[in-house]
Parts: C-alpha cells; sequence; structure tokens
C-alpha cells in the first residue's frame, strides 16, 4: 500500500517595521535621583580595609553636599547637567503592562521596545532632599539619606517599537499609565511607600505651546551647575538638618568622610 504524503504546512513569516513615538514627559510629582556615588562603585571594585573604632570615631558618618552631588548622573555636554538612564521609562512602560488586561506581558514590552541612547536628558532645577530612611540590614536601622531632588521636571523621549506586534497606540496607553502608578526615579509610586516620579505624557508638538513646560525647559545646564555648586533645600526638614549638621561639625571640630 502506498504512503499517505501529508502536505507541508506554508511558512508564513510576518514582515517586521520599526515604528517610533517621541514624547515629552511632565512631572506631575518631583524626580528623586539617586544615582549610585562613585565611592561606593569603587568600594564594590576594591574593597577598603573594615574601619577601626579610632578611625570612625575620628570622622563624620555624612557629608550632605557632596552626596547630594554624588546622586546625579550627569552629561558630559548638552543642553543639560542632569540625566537619567534611558531604561528607566523603558522598566516603567513594562511594568504598566502588569496591571493593564489584555495588554502585552511585561517580557513582551522588554522584548519589543527600546529608548534609544543610554542617557535621557531632565530639565528643571536640582534641589538637596535630606529624609529619614530605613536600611536594608536585619533591624532595618534608621539613617539619613541625601539625594537630589527635581520638583518640575520634563524629559524628552524617543520610543521605538516593533510593528506590527506594537503600535503607536499600545506604546501611548502604556506610557499613559507608567506615568500614574508606576513613575520613574526613586521613591516612585510602584515600590508603594511613596509616590515620586510621577509624570503626564504630552506630545512634542503640544509640550512646545505649554508656558509651563517651556519655563521648566529653560532651567538647562547653566541652572542645574549653579544648583549643584550651591544648592537650595527642598524642604524645612532638609534646611533644619543641613544647618544644625554644619554647626554640629564645627563643635566637633570633625573632618567630613569621603562619601562611602
Amino acid at each position: 500500500m502506498a504512503k499517505k504524503i501529508e502536505a507541508e504546512e506554508p511558512i508564513i513569516i510576518t514582515q517586521v517595521e520599526e515604528g517610533s513615538l517621541s514624547a515629552v514627559l511632565v512631572g506631575r510629582s518631583p524626580l528623586v535621583l539617586n544615582r549610585m556615588a562613585e565611592k561606593a562603585m569603587q568600594q564594590l571594585l576594591y574593597p577598603s580595609p573594615k574601619k577601626t573604632a579610632a578611625d570612625k570615631s575620628a570622622t563624620m558618618k555624612h557629608n550632605p553636599i557632596e552626596e547630594y552631588r554624588n546622586s546625579v548622573e550627569r552629561l558630559p555636554d548638552g543642553p543639560t547637567l542632569l540625566a537619567i538612564q534611558s531604561a528607566a521609562p523603558k522598566k516603567a512602560l513594562a511594568a504598566a503592562a502588569l496591571d493593564i488586561p489584555g495588554s502585552a506581558t511585561k517580557a513582551k514590552i522588554g522584548r519589543l521596545t527600546w529608548v534609544p541612547g543610554q542617557y535621557l536628558p531632565i530639565y528643571g532645577t536640582p534641589h538637596i532632599f535630606m529624609a529619614i530612611v530605613r536600611m536594608a540590614d536585619m533591624n532595618h536601622t534608621p539613617d539619613v539619606r541625601t539625594r537630589a531632588i527635581v520638583p518640575q521636571w520634563a524629559i524628552p523621549l524617543s520610543i521605538n517599537f516593533v510593528e506590527p506586534m506594537l503600535n503607536p497606540t499600545i506604546i501611548l496607553n502604556l506610557l499613559v499609565a507608567a506615568g500614574l502608578y508606576i513613575g520613574i526615579g526613586d521613591g516612585r509610586n510602584q515600590k508603594g511607600g511613596l509616590n515620586f516620579g510621577q509624570f503626564e505624557v504630552m506630545s512634542t508638538a503640544v509640550a512646545k505651546q505649554n508656558k509651563d513646560v517651556q519655563a521648566i525647559f529653560a532651567q538647562g545646564r547653566n541652572v542645574q551647575v549653579a544648583a549643584m555648586d550651591d544648592p537650595e533645600p527642598y524642604d524645612t526638614q532638609t534646611a533644619e538638618l543641613l544647618s544644625w549638621f554644619e554647626l554640629e561639625r564645627k563643635t566637633r571640630g570633625k573632618r567630613i568622610a569621603a562619601v562611602a
């Protein structure tokens, strides 16, 4: 009996193309920046010997101004000094997909979208921000963390994606959702405790016509360099802590330790 020959199914390859969406992220809540300090990265690469009790007593634990300056990503040139890693809005986009019924999965968004470049410029004036935090040790020891915070900010960006699996409507909807309940930066909504880093999404054309956004765009490199050299406290608590720290340092006659 002759063998039955099964017809081979045709192979269909969907043509894919690169789409792009340009927008401006405009802050709804302050953006907290928290880059790992250079000294901390060096310690991970080549740890120093453990400090003795005498070493610890001879130095101050914190240097708020240096910690503030070390908390930001800096661009070597361009319209702004401050920057954020381009992965931040992409991660926010992917995280938003988890909570929207019927949208693409987080992994799929991660594979099919990207933001060109390593860093995105941040427009806005930074302030020094000191807050009480709990450490990650067993006892959740309290400490004071000093970072840069940008009360009013804007970030222009382009998001590229693979079509036809994704389209501009999907990307825009996810980006709007990310701005509402995910956020970017430290203390963002996604972490559950605070609500920093929320944003709204504007088209480039609308942003150019918005006076408030244009006022933020005027706060570029020169304004940011001045604010890093001579920072203004973000709130009353920061102002009081800074004032007390400087007075106490002079009273004790202690030198300031390098930022760890």
